[in-house]
């Protein structure tokens, strides 16, 4: 072959491949019918009288069912709703000055949900392409007092607003106690409807096993999860699909042979000791031992886990995307993955 010919070649294969990509990534779901309608309990919430709320409540209560109850006891811990004794601490949230503050500050910047409710039905429909069968829950927006920001319950998902007021929203640093920056930071609202769709995932679809004890089993359970929201929300950047800035994602990307290799080095894999493996699953602003200078990035386990399962997933195109949330064996999916990263020369 010569180098002229050799180079046509070259170009039509990566054509192809490139091609073939995009073929994957994209689908067409513009015939899947989903309308979501977020119901804003917030917004209900706020219009209560502290006078009138024997006949108030339970018109809310019949209107909102499981997540009514769930929001009283579990977030807002006043008991349980089957006594009224807890009218009286409703009474004095809702004439509280801090409830007041938050209400206005939510309704500033959530003056609709228009673009929350276009990111759900996009994300839904790529879910119902691969799931057909999937029931799209309702959906909640309420005011948490900073608790809980995606819970799930019986046929509902809830939108704790106040969990999503922006990176500079006034009220976080406050809780840099029990919120540190690196994770508020993401409190923005074009984070709703990736972690709506991440709990959905983890929480009602596809939730883990107690079993799954080693490092890996977990490794390879939230790359799954990763690949996942890769199908549904096909343009959502990244970094926010696994919770990384930018700079750490790229940090992640450059050094991945050598986070490979530290985990295979420090016999890391089968590991079960659930406080050692955290570390590279959970939030934090770096992880400890990898790197230089605290420069590196958090949650690595996850992340080498999610390029574990690109790449079985290109070294095995007949597997479906059903087929491999269904795949329990760990082993089977790293053997088959041939994961061999390379060093990045900088």
């Amino acid at each position: 072959m010569n180098f002229i010919n050799f180079k046509t070649t070259l170009f039509l294969l990566c054509l192809t491949i490139l091609f073939a990509c995009n073929q994957q990534k994209t689908v067409d779901v513009s015939a899947i019918d989903v309308k979501i309608n977020v119901l804003r309990f917030d917004k209900d919430f706020a219009k209560l009288q502290p006078q009138q709320l024997n006949t108030q409540l339970p018109i809310l209560q019949k209107k909102y069912g499981a997540f009514y109850k769930d929001y009283f006891e579990k977030v807002l811990n006043v008991g349980s709703v089957a006594d009224t004794n807890y009218y009286t601490t409703v009474r004095e949230i809702i004439k509280g000055q801090a409830f007041l503050d938050l209400q206005h500050e939510t309704d500033s910047v959530y003056k609709n949900l228009d673009n929350v409710t276009q990111d759900l039905e996009q994300a839904y429909k790529h879910i119902k392409y691969y799931y057909p069968q999937t029931k799209v829950p309702k959906i909640i927006a309420y005011i948490s007092g900073f608790q809980v920001q995606t819970p799930i319950g019986s046929g509902y998902v809830g939108i704790g607003l106040d969990m999503f007021l922006g990176a500079n929203s006034k009220f976080y640093p406050a809780l840099v106690q029990s919120v540190p920056n690196y994770i508020s930071k993401r409190f923005t609202p074009d984070n709703i409807a990736p972690r709506v769709v991440e709990v959905l995932a983890r929480e009602d679809m596809f939730p883990a096993l107690n079993k799954d004890r080693t490092l890996l089993a977990k490794m390879i359970y939230n790359g799954k999860i990763m690949y996942f929201m890769d199908k549904v929300c096909p343009n959502l950047a990244d970094s926010t699909k696994i919770g990384l800035t930018t700079k750490q994602l790229t940090w992640a990307n450059t050094n991945q042979a050598d986070i490979w290799g530290f985990f295979l080095e420090e016999n890391l894999l089968f590991d079960t000791d659930y406080f050692k493996t955290q570390r590279y699953l959970s939030e934090a602003p770096f992880t400890p031992g990898i790197g230089s200078q605290n420069e590196s990035a958090p949650k690595l386990g996850i992340f080498i886990g999610w390029q574990i399962v690109k790449k079985y997933m290109t070294e095995n195109p007949d597997v479906t995307l059903q087929q491999l949330m269904l795949e329990r064996d760990e082993q089977k999916v790293l053997r088959l993955a041939k994961y061999h990263p390379k060093t990045i020369e900088n």
